[in-house]
């Protein structure tokens, strides 16, 4: 069972944050604009590890990982890290903006002072 807990923790921050979305915060319902958010950051990380992973600098512990390797070596479970934690912070992010739109409007008036 070790090697899925990486695999599950990412499930685990999935399903917690599931519910933002189903509470309007219409992250899902809008792809162009999640995925030009996400993938580029992805993909910055994704090249860093795998060069860092060819370099010898780290590598993933085989017992915490499926063994799933994308090309150039990276670990599915990490590949998902840089979709999955992501999409989690703008969901939380976007349900935060929505559920408190005064307090945005009130910095402002303050910051304009």
């Amino acid at each position: 069972m070790d090697h899925l807990q990486y695999l599950l923790l990412l499930a685990g921050c999935a399903a917690v944050t599931l519910p933002l979305e189903l509470s309007g915060s219409r992250v899902y319902r809008r792809p162009g604009r999640l995925a030009r958010a996400v993938l580029p950051v992805a993909a910055v990380f994704a090249v860093w590890d795998v060069i860092a992973i060819a370099a010898g600098v780290w590598d993933y512990n085989p017992r915490y990982v499926t063994g799933v390797a994308l090309p150039l070596s990276l670990p599915l479970e990490e590949a998902l890290f840089f979709l999955v934690i992501p999409i989690c912070a703008v969901l939380t992010l976007e349900t935060v903006r929505r559920l408190a739109p005064d307090r945005r409007a009130k910095a402002r008036e303050e910051n304009a002072r």
